[in-house]
């Protein structure tokens, strides 16, 4: 049982510290700073952070689910993390180029309607990557 709690607590650090670095990584290919958006009340981006988090919290929770190993979880989501940003990025660049929505600015513009749009995404995705992990 003692066993059980000191590995869950280390799963948990382990995962918090992950998340944390993971959404400072993404954070720096955001046109915008998301926790300066979130001071000012920008619920566009508020939206679109807590999506984001969700979506890697997902992640990193079937990692350990499927996983015996704290290293091997925290590869799979790290591999994760780096195929949701280029399919992201992808995805963003379409929309550009094919519809001329560009979902960071509309987000920081506060538009909720394309925050939602760039968080599902990284929902649907993870929601994806995480039946295969």
């Amino acid at each position: 049982m003692i066993l059980q709690i000191l590995g869950m607590i280390v799963w948990a650090i382990a995962g918090a510290i992950l998340l944390t670095v993971l959404m400072w990584i993404d954070s720096l290919f955001t046109k915008y700073k998301d926790l300066a958006e979130i001071k000012k009340g920008n619920m566009a981006v508020t939206s679109r952070f807590v999506m984001k988090l969700f979506a890697q919290g997902y992640i990193l929770s079937q990692s350990i689910a499927k996983s015996d190993d704290l290293w091997q979880a925290v590869l799979a989501s790290v591999v994760s993390f780096a195929i949701l940003l280029v399919l992201e990025k992808l995805v963003e660049f379409f929309f550009r180029k094919f519809a001329g929505i560009d979902l960071d600015e509309g987000t920081k513009q506060g538009q909720l309607s394309y925050a939602l749009v760039a968080g599902t995404l990284h929902i649907v995705g993870a929601l994806v990557l995480g039946a295969y992990l």
